[in-house]
C-alpha cells in the first residue's frame, strides 16, 4: 500500500471552521419545507454542521406549498454569460468565526478560506441518466445507501444495488456513483488525524476515503464524499467546478491556481468488469503504484469541464479553437454522470481559472455584516456554455478557519498519535497544560475532530438559462429577495427580508433581472432548538412574499401612484418569463401591475392576457396572500436615473425595512 503525499490538501488540513449561512443563492443548510425552526435532517444531503436553526426552505411556484409535488416547487432561473458580456449574481452569506484582513498587514484573530465551487448537468439529462438528477426532494428523509458485499461485484448486480438504493422523492446533489467510489477507495493515509482513531474497514478491507479525522466514524450525509468535502484542493476528480477562494494569505493564490481541478488534472484508477470493456465505477486503490500492479488496471487523468464540443474529433482541430477567455482541450473527461462509458478523449471546454482573491473582513463571533457595514458579498460571473444548454446546478460554499498552533504545511501523518512508536500528537483532546507558578493545570477546550473543521452550505437547484436572442452582448445584473418570514431573533441565524443587492450601480445599457422565491411553510414552530419560534409579520403565517412598488426616496415608506412613477416608464423590456396573448409586449403599466402583485396578476386587459388580467381576475389580497411565492420576473433594460422600491408588504417602519435602490450611470 503506498501513502498518498500530502502536499495538496494545504486548505482545510488544520482548520477549525465555524457556521457559514448562504444568503444569496438561498442555502438549505439542509432544510427542505419544514413547518419547524429546527431542520429535520442534517444528514439529508451534505455534511454543513451548522446550526440546526439556519437555512431556507425550497421555493413553492404557487401560493401553496409544493407538497409532495415536485412540479410545484420553483427554482430560480439565471441566465448564463455570454461570449460577448458577463451575467453576474452577487453571492451573499455569514460566517460565524471571522475572516478576512491581510495575515501580514491586517491579522484577524484567525487565518481563514472560503471556497465557492457549482456542480452543474444538462437540464435534459438522457433517459438513463435520469435516476442521476439534481432534485430538492420532496421527502427530508435521507437517500439509501447498501455497500456491496462481493469484490468481484457485476454491473448487473451494481445497477440493480442503485436501483434499489435511490429513492425518486428524496434530494440528490452528488450521484450515487460518487459515494460508492468514496466507501471503495481506501482514503489517503498520509493525512494528519492528530488522536482521533478512524475507522479502518469498510467491508473490503481497507479504510474508506468515508472515514477522516472529522468523520472518524464514516457517517453518512446524502452522496458526499467526507475525504472530498474535508480537503481543498482534493487530490482525484470531483463533480465540482471551482469558482473562488477567498483568503487572507495572498501570497497562496498561485498555488491554488495551480492546483484547482479548473486548470490541471487529477488521477483515479480504472477497473474493468471482467471480459469486456466496460470499466467499473470504482476502485479500492488510490495511486498509480497500487493500482497498476493489478493486471488490467489503468491510472486515467482527467479534466474537469463545463461544457463539450462534440464538433471537434481530434486534438487540433479542438485546441485551436481556443480564445483568451476560454480554452479548449482535447482530452478524457470526468463525468460524473457517466461511469461506465467507454474512456476516450474529446474536446472539452475547461472551466476559467479559479478566482483569488483577499477574503472581505468580517468580525469574529458574530453572524452579520463586514467592515463597511453591508452584508459581505462576492460578484460571481457566471459561467458562459457555449452549448447553450439550459443547466441544472447546485452552488456550495465551504468556510475554514485556522490557528498557528502548528505548521499544517509539514504535520502529516508521522504525527498521528502512536505511543508505542512514541509519538505524541501535536493536538490532544482537552489537554491540560501547566502555565507554572505551581498551580493547576487548565483544562483547554479541544476537540482534535473540530481543531481543522470544514462547515458548508448549499444551494437549492437552479437553473443556468440561455440568453435571449435580445440580450446576447449586454452585461446582466440579478436583483433577487434574501431572508424569510420572522423577526430577527426568530429568523436567527437566517436573516429578514431584503433586496439583494440593496443597493446595484449598473451603466447605462446594462440589464437587470428582477427575481425571487419563497416558501409557504416557514412557520417557524417548535422544536426551535436554542432560538426563539414563531413567524411575526404580515400576512398569512408561514408565507414568503415579496413585490416591488417604486417609492420617491429611500427615507420615505409610502409608494408612488403610477402616474407619478418614474421607473416603469424608463424601463424597456428585453425577456420575460410570462406570455401574453399573440405573444404582445407588456406596456409599462403591465409591468408596474405585474411586478407590484409578484406576478398574480399579468397585465390590465383582458383582451391581453385572459383570465390573469386585473380586468378579469379576482381581486390580489391586500397582503399578497393569493399571490405566487416566487417570481420569474423579467430582463429589463432601464435608462439612466436613480429608482428607489420597497416591498408593500414586507417594509415595516421600525421592524424592518425592506427596499431597494438601482442607480443606472448616463454614458459619457
Amino acid at each position: 500500500m503506498a501513502v498518498l503525499s500530502n502536499l495538496l490538501v494545504v486548505l482545510f488540513i488544520q482548520a477549525t471552521l465555524g457556521d457559514v449561512y448562504l444568503h444569496i443563492p438561498r442555502g438549505s443548510n439542509n432544510r427542505l419545507n419544514e413547518q419547524s425552526a429546527n431542520r429535520q435532517n442534517a444528514n439529508r444531503m451534505f455534511d454543513s454542521q451548522n446550526n440546526n436553526r439556519g437555512g431556507y426552505n425550497v421555493g413553492d411556484l404557487t401560493q401553496n406549498p409544493a407538497g409532495n409535488n415536485a412540479n410545484l416547487q420553483y427554482q430560480m432561473g439565471y441566465f448564463m454569460s455570454s461570449d460577448a458580456a458577463s451575467s453576474y449574481l452577487d453571492v451573499e452569506w455569514t460566517n460565524q468565526h471571522g475572516c478576512g484582513g491581510s495575515e501580514d498587514s491586517d491579522p484577524h484573530k484567525q487565518n481563514c478560506n472560503l471556497v465557492l465551487q457549482f456542480m452543474c448537468q444538462n437540464e435534459d439529462l438522457p433517459n438513463a441518466e435520469n435516476d442521476d438528477k439534481i432534485v430538492p426532494g420532496t421527502n427530508t428523509a435521507t437517500q439509501n445507501y447498501q455497500a456491496t458485499n462481493n469484490q468481484n461485484e457485476n454491473l448487473a448486480a451494481k445497477e440493480n444495488r442503485k436501483r434499489n438504493n435511490l429513492q425518486a422523492n428524496r434530494g440528490l446533489n452528488e450521484p450515487w456513483e460518487w459515494y460508492d467510489k468514496c466507501n471503495t477507495r481506501e482514503r489517503n493515509m498520509g493525512l494528519f488525524t492528530a488522536d482521533q482513531v478512524l475507522k479502518n474497514n469498510n467491508g473490503q478491507g481497507v479504510s474508506a476515503a468515508t472515514n477522516t479525522r472529522q468523520n472518524p466514524n464514516g457517517n453518512r450525509y446524502g452522496y458526499e464524499c467526507p475525504e472530498e468535502r474535508d480537503y481543498f484542493p482534493y487530490w482525484h476528480p470531483t463533480p465540482w467546478v471551482d469558482i473562488a477562494v477567498l483568503t487572507d494569505n495572498t501570497s497562496m493564490c498561485d498555488y491554488y491556481k495551480e492546483n484547482s481541478f479548473n486548470s490541471r488534472a487529477y488521477g483515479e484508477c480504472v477497473e474493468f468488469y471482467p471480459g469486456t470493456n466496460i470499466r467499473r465505477h470504482a476502485s479500492p486503490h488510490n495511486n498509480p503504484e497500487d493500482c497498476l500492479a493489478e493486471a488490467g488496471n489503468q491510472w486515467i487523468d482527467f479534466y474537469n469541464y463545463i461544457d463539450k464540443d462534440a464538433t471537434a474529433t481530434n486534438q487540433n482541430a479542438c485546441e485551436q479553437k481556443s480564445t483568451p477567455q476560454m480554452t479548449y482541450k482535447w482530452a478524457v473527461p470526468f463525468d460524473p454522470y457517466d461511469n461506465i462509458g467507454t474512456i476516450q478523449e474529446e474536446c472539452l471546454i475547461l472551466p476559467p481559472p479559479i478566482d483569488c482573491q483577499q477574503a472581505p473582513w468580517s468580525r469574529s463571533n458574530h453572524l452579520g455584516n463586514g467592515r463597511g457595514g453591508t452584508a459581505n458579498t462576492y460578484r460571481w460571473d457566471l459561467p458562459y456554455f457555449p452549448s447553450n444548454l439550459e443547466k441544472r446546478c447546485v452552488f456550495r460554499m465551504r468556510y475554514n478557519i485556522s490557528t498557528d498552533d502548528y505548521d499544517p504545511w509539514t504535520t502529516d501523518a508521522s504525527a498521528n498519535k502512536d505511543l508505542q512508536a512514541g509519538v505524541v500528537s501535536p493536538v490532544q483532546q482537552n489537554p491540560y497544560v501547566n502555565i507554572g507558578a505551581d498551580i493547576t493545570p487548565f483544562r483547554l477546550a479541544i476537540n482534535t475532530a473540530q481543531f481543522g473543521r470544514t462547515f458548508q452550505d448549499r444551494s437549492h437547484p437552479f437553473r443556468m438559462m440561455p440568453r435571449p436572442a435580445a440580450a446576447q452582448a449586454q452585461t446582466i445584473h440579478n436583483i433577487n429577495v434574501r431572508g424569510k418570514r420572522g423577526n430577527i431573533v426568530q429568523v436567527y441565524p437566517a436573516v429578514e427580508y431584503d433586496f439583494a443587492p440593496t443597493n446595484l450601480e449598473i451603466n447605462d445599457g446594462d440589464l437587470v433581472h428582477f427575481q425571487w422565491t419563497g416558501s409557504n411553510t416557514h412557520n417557524n414552530n417548535n422544536p426551535g432548538g436554542d432560538g426563539q419560534t414563531g413567524d411575526a409579520g404580515e400576512g398569512q403565517g408561514g408565507t414568503d412574499r415579496s413585490n416591488i412598488v417604486e417609492i420617491a426616496d429611500l427615507s420615505e415608506n409610502f409608494p408612488v401612484p403610477y402616474a407619478q412613477s418614474t421607473l416603469w416608464g424608463n424601463t424597456t423590456i428585453v425577456w420575460s418569463s410570462y406570455a401574453l396573448t399573440g405573444n404582445a409586449a407588456l406596456t409599462t403599466e403591465d409591468l408596474a401591475v405585474n411586478m407590484a402583485s409578484s406576478g398574480y396578476f399579468l397585465c390590465m386587459l383582458t383582451n391581453r392576457c385572459g383570465a390573469n388580467s386585473v380586468q378579469a381576475k379576482a381581486a390580489v389580497n391586500n397582503l399578497l396572500n393569493n399571490a405566487p411565492a416566487s417570481f420569474a420576473g423579467h430582463l429589463m433594460k432601464v435608462n439612466p436615473g436613480t429608482y428607489h422600491y420597497a416591498c408593500s408588504r414586507n417594509n415595516n417602519f421600525s421592524n424592518r425595512s425592506q427596499k431597494g435602490t438601482l442607480k443606472v450611470k448616463a454614458s459619457k
